[in-house]
């Protein structure tokens, strides 16, 4: 068996199923140590070092034209000679979706679609990579130790006062976070002043972040890691009271896959440091400096 993933997420969830040894090939945005020396199958037209506003100005830009800024190589995919291909259909601003794979390409590889928008959602794909891979007992092994480890936080926390959280997803111009982020936050023992759990992100204004009055403000800027999220945060307006810190948004929080559950323990832990410790190697950044 031959498996290509075309979104990061699904690669985390192929391996979490142990199947790393299957996996041939990869985007360019993973960065899971063990497909470190996978060939990559997707570019970006987005260089590198573009800054936020850069960034949102050529994805808006993409999809004012109907195109994308991920791009798919078909020579290196046909190369791989994939019999399953992992994808997703949630956002074509993250990776590339599945509906872009040409169908000229001369294979047929069955096409497993992930759809999460919600804990839930990143459950029941797991299970559909799980059935697609012959890992069903795998799977449903990694649901039960998941949802056992967010009962967990959520019993460390359940009689602690509830700090009102804003958790921003991009920064310039702001984004609050959605999807499965809500959800992170209740888990931990917060209140999301700004998200609905399943809504989609949505671009908000400073004044809608002052206005929502938070005791903590988390920088997770979608595809960022917790020390570039700490420069954006600089951007952040001055809240009196407020505690604005960086996390690393493309480990724990932009992708829909088993670490999910690590970024629910993340926040618990910045919500709650007393009762809840961060995940191995996860780190906290305060912001460099406000604006």
């Amino acid at each position: 068996m031959r498996i290509v993933s075309l979104v990061p997420a699904a690669t985390e969830i192929a391996i979490a199923l142990g199947a790393a040894e299957l996996i041939v090939a990869v985007t360019h945005d993973d960065d899971h140590p063990l497909v470190a020396s996978v060939p990559r199958v997707t570019s970006s037209t987005i260089p590198a070092g573009a800054t936020a506003r850069e960034i949102d100005t050529l994805v808006r830009s993409a999809g004012a034209r109907g195109e994308s800024t991920f791009h798919l190589d078909e020579a290196a995919f046909g190369e791989a000679k994939p019999d399953i291909v992992l994808g997703q259909t949630l956002c074509a601003v993250c990776a590339l979706t599945l509906e872009r794979i040409p169908a000229t390409l001369g294979q047929t590889p069955t096409v497993v679609p992930l759809e999460a928008g919600s804990f839930e959602g990143m459950f029941a794909d797991v299970r559909r990579v799980g059935a697609a891979l012959g890992r069903d007992r795998e799977a449903e092994a990694l649901v039960a130790s998941s949802r056992a480890r967010l009962r967990a936080v959520a019993d460390r926390v359940r009689d602690r006062e509830r700090p009102r959280v804003a958790c921003l997803e991009w920064l310039d111009p702001p984004f609050n976070g959605g999807h499965w982020i809500p959800e992170q936050v209740a888990i931990a023992g917060g209140t999301d002043v700004l998200g609905t759990p399943g809504a989609r992100s949505r671009e908000i204004t400073w004044d809608d972040l002052r206005a929502a009055r938070p005791d903590i403000v988390i920088a997770m800027p979608c595809g960022w890691d917790a020390e570039q999220g700490a420069d954006e945060a600089r951007r952040i307006p001055t809240i009196d009271g407020a505690l604005v810190v960086a996390v690393d948004g493309a480990a724990y929080f932009s992708r829909p896959g088993p670490r999910l559950v690590d970024g629910a323990e993340l926040l618990a832990s910045i919500f709650h440091p007393d009762r809840a410790a961060p995940p191995r190697g996860a780190r906290v950044v305060s912001r460099a400096a406000s604006v």
